[in-house]
């Protein structure tokens, strides 16, 4: 019991503290007349081209082709993405960042 008042007094100290002139946070102003919220042409226009044998997301941004992803009929998608902007298709895999340990034949028989 002797331990506990100690403990109890510490704990109350922030509460003593707070009993001076306390005076509520002022309101939030609001954000300026110029900044949008929301930028129609920052969002992808999306063409979807369905066919037999498989369907083509194109994804665009200001009118230029940036990927495309492809969902064959069978098997998993596959995206081709545009790296540099020059208009080339390079195939990437659906994880952009994936980790490729190294792998050699240690032993075959």
């Amino acid at each position: 019991m002797r331990r506990l008042l100690p403990i109890l007094l510490l704990a109350a100290l922030p509460v003593w503290a707070q009993t001076g002139d306390r005076q509520p946070l002022p309101a939030v102003p609001p954000p300026p007349p110029e900044m949008e919220p929301f930028d129609a042409a920052l969002e992808p226009q999306v063409t979807i081209v369905r066919s037999a044998k498989d369907t083509r997301e194109e994804f665009r941004i200001n009118g230029k082709l940036y990927m495309i992803r492809v969902t064959p009929a069978v098997g998993k998608p596959y995206y081709l993405v545009d790296r540099q902007g020059d208009g080339v298709m390079v195939e990437s895999e659906i994880n952009p960042n994936p980790v490729r340990p190294p792998m050699w034949v240690i032993h075959s028989w």
